[in-house]
């Protein structure tokens, strides 16, 4: 008989309702189950219980999972009933915006807490609305296959189920499968999924076939950014278990993780080249090119990454490369269709970009016979190199190879624009606060970076020329007789400071310049923006015919006809996309552009947890900005470089150290800006700075504790909190006693604390000893 009751049992499970997919996730976390242990107790796959948990899309268990599935949430159920909130907690709720994963139920109320990020912009930048942009895709459990003649298979009304501006399909029917796929292997059977839910059954049996399939079936790749651009290559990311079947080594060793590639003469590489395909110089590794040479406007490129071979960084990915692969194919979707197809790590990809949207060459009108020609395009930075300026160059530059082995170049001879560093010891008014509270710049170098006109070509030499703002280059002035104790605020106003607790706007440490010293334009315009007259000695500049003209330069119509004076806002269309990713991906997560301070910190806090694939979006994204701007002044990177010998990164246009100085330079010049403006109101001064976060000494844990808002609006020109670039979020609080602690420990009375404020922990102390 008890036989017959557990069948009965078992028939009213497969057919009864199962609780909301949000119900379902709840109860797993209230028991403190992982995916991975509901999967092997059901002994199904990890994202075939995510797929169940889908709040987008929730996918239904069948047969006996579906009892045994059933059976598990109605024990958890006993355990963890519904709560019902009481009305008291939905005052301070996040918006409900999210496009991506919603928060879980007990997530949705929220307090103020930390966050981190990073820079600084101009105070006009500050009120900037974004552009509307398309919505996270969501998450993609393994769907069915049927057999195509093709040898592709798809989930029946795939297209259907994935939310408005997935990137898995697009006008063009050529890239209709998305810009990716991550390739597995499942039952013996090679699949690769691709964004929006679609998975395909790949037919290919050797990595060879895999890239002629990819080319030829596959539907992958992603449209030019510009008009004279390229389309983007198809990426394939690769598992581990698709290396196994491919003859690929699962990790690398040792010797091959420092050589960055595997060995020439694998067997994989020689398949290869039997098929006539080729390597890139960087060879087969974490993020490898295989391509053959283009035949007209044809190109028959495929790029791989590979996770387990650390292609995905986890100081900017996270754990991406351990996510399943519909989960991987998502996070990767989500990035290419709102920043771009990652071509490399996320500095590769951040440089990329800005060729992306500014090519270097453009096809010409028609000639005589009616064909084209390749030829400049303007506003870009040319398809050729060019030298920096002597004062430009780091060390070890081959312009510097005439100097003495050992000389150490000092602020006149070197270029020397950082972010800041710098701290100062509390003032006894300060130690009778209670609180240190740090806020943070969102993608302040990318805010630096808008509206910021560049030089595009090389840089002439002037002696004694007349400062202009809108001339950018890099200039020798002396700017110690700028007094900070009293500057000018706006055209008429001029307000008294106490200069002891302000960092100086002009070098990175905070200090005041000793005499004459190279600066990047923006620092320049600084000083005279304060009130104070300048003479630069000589500069570099990169003008236009027109401003070269007025400095007395013979241009000629050769000079003209190759673009050699030029300058313009470079990288506008860099910031815009990556503000577009930026500010699309947080209000994903529940952060929005038009909250007000409250409610932007409350939405801040724990965002993370909201959806932890589109945070490490957001991670990315970031760390796009920074890289990308790094890589301006990329420095040699072993290759058997010796001092004063040309390293690989020189060969390219855009290596250019002059524009990494000038964001940097505006960077700082806009958080200091906002200092003094805030000082001026408030008389209250930063006790440290570290890049874009900047420490407070206040009453109360929060930034509204400190900043002067008024009806809730903010002071006109100092800090506002938001998600817009420019703007500030809360980076953390600790106790005016713990700093005081921390510094006396270490003997360090000026111990940045900007650097431990986000979470207290204090590592890797330098105190000059």
């Amino acid at each position: 008989m008890s036989e017959l009751f557990d069948a009965v049992d078992a028939l009213v499970a497969s057919r009864s309702p199962l609780p909301s997919a949000e119900e379902r996730k709840r109860l797993r976390i209230a028991h403190g189950l992982t995916l991975d242990e509901v999967a092997a107790a059901l002994k199904v796959r990890r994202a075939t219980v995510s797929g169940w948990e889908s709040a987008k899309k929730p996918t239904e268990p069948r047969g006996p999972e579906r009892e045994a599935y059933a059976r598990l949430l109605a024990k958890l159920a006993e355990l963890y009933p519904a709560p019902s909130p009481p009305e008291t907690l939905v005052a301070p709720a996040v918006p409900v915006a999210f496009t991506g994963t919603p928060a879980p139920a007990e997530a949705q109320t929220l307090s103020t807490g930390p966050a981190a990020e990073a820079a600084a912009m101009t105070a006009h930048e500050n009120t900037q609305t974004p552009a509307p942009v398309a919505a996270a895709p969501t998450t993609a459990s393994r769907p069915a296959r049927t057999a195509r003649p093709s040898s592709t298979s798809r989930r029946p009304g795939a297209k259907k189920a994935a939310p408005a501006g997935t990137p898995a399909g697009g006008t063009d029917p050529r890239f209709e499968n998305g810009p990716l796929a991550v390739v597995d292997v499942e039952d013996g059977q090679v699949v690769a999924y691709c964004t929006g839910g679609l998975v395909l059954d790949v037919p290919a049996k050797s990595l060879p076939s895999l890239v002629d399939w990819t080319l030829k079936e596959a539907k992958l790749g992603q449209p030019k950014l510009s008009g004279p651009g390229k389309d983007a290559d198809p990426l394939l990311v690769l598992t581990q278990a698709a290396l196994e079947r491919y003859g690929l080594p699962v990790t690398l060793t040792d010797e091959e993780r420092l050589a960055g590639r595997i060995p020439e003469g694998h067997k994989v590489i020689k398949q290869l080249i039997r098929a006539e395909w080729k390597l890139t110089k960087r060879g087969f590794g974490p993020w490898a090119r295989i391509y053959r040479p283009a035949t007209g406007s044809e190109r028959a490129c495929v790029q791989l990454c590979i996770p387990s071979w650390n292609a995905l960084d986890t100081r900017h990915w996270g754990q991406a490369g351990q996510l399943p692969p519909a989960e991987l194919a998502r996070l990767l979707g989500v990035y290419a269709s709102r920043v771009m197809t990652p071509r490399g790590s996320t500095a590769v990809t951040g440089l990329e970009l800005m060729t992306a949207l500014h090519p270097p060459t453009r096809a010409s009108e028609p000639d005589a016979d009616g064909k084209r020609h390749s030829q400049h395009n303007p506003g870009s930075l040319g398809k050729d190199p060019v030298d920096c300026a002597p004062c430009e160059a780091p060390d070890g530059h081959p312009l510097l190879a005439d100097l003495p082995r050992f000389h150490v170049r000092g602020p006149a001879e070197k270029l020397f624009e950082e972010a800041y560093d710098w701290a100062r010891p509390m003032t006894d008014a300060e130690c009778t606060l209670r609180h240190l509270v740090g806020i943070d710049v969102n993608m302040a170098f990318a805010a630096g970076a808008n509206g910021l006109t560049v030089g595009l070509g090389a840089p002439t030499h002037v002696k004694a020329p007349a400062f202009d703002p809108k001339l950018p280059g890099s200039w020798l002035v002396d700017l110690s007789h700028v007094d900070l104790s009293r500057v000018k605020v706006s055209k008429d106003k001029w307000v008294e400071l106490d200069a002891g607790l302000l960092p100086s706007p002009f070098t990175p440490k905070g200090n005041r310049p000793e005499g004459p010293a190279w600066y990047a334009t923006p620092t320049v315009a600084y000083a005279v923006e304060l009130g104070y007259n300048v003479a630069p000695i000589e500069a570099w500049v990169r003008p236009t015919v027109q401003q070269a003209r007025a400095l007395g330069i013979t241009v000629t119509q050769e000079d003209i006809d190759t673009s050699r004076y030029d300058n313009g806002r470079y990288l506008d269309g860099w910031y815009n996309r990556l503000r577009d990713a930026y500010l699309a991906t947080m209000a994903d997560l529940g952060v929005d552009a038009d909250l007000s301070p409250e409610d932007f910190l409350a939405a801040m806090d724990g965002y993370k947890e909201r959806d932890p694939e589109l945070a490490i979006v957001v991670s990315a994204i970031k760390a796009t900005v920074k890289g990308g701007l790094g890589k301006l002044r990329e420095r040699p990177r072993g290759e058997g470089w010796r001092p004063g010998e040309p390293w690989r990164a020189l060969s390219r246009p855009t290596w250019r150290p002059d524009i990494r100085a000038a964001v940097i330079s505006r960077t700082r010049i806009n958080l200091h800006r906002k200092i003094v403006k805030h000082a001026s109101f408030t008389g209250q001064y930063p006790v440290a700075i570290l890049s874009d976060c900047v420490v407070y000494a206040a009453d109360g844990p929060s930034p509204l504790d400190f900043l002067p808002y008024r009806e809730g609006k903010p002071l006109p020109g100092g800090f506002k909190l938001g998600i817009n670039p420019g703007l500030v979020k809360h980076e953390g609080t600790q106790t005016v006693l713990w700093g005081e602690e921390v510094r006396d420990r270490f003997h360090a009375p000026e111990l940045n604390l900007a650097r431990y404020i986000k979470d207290g922990t204090v590592t890797d102390v330098d105190n000059g000893e």
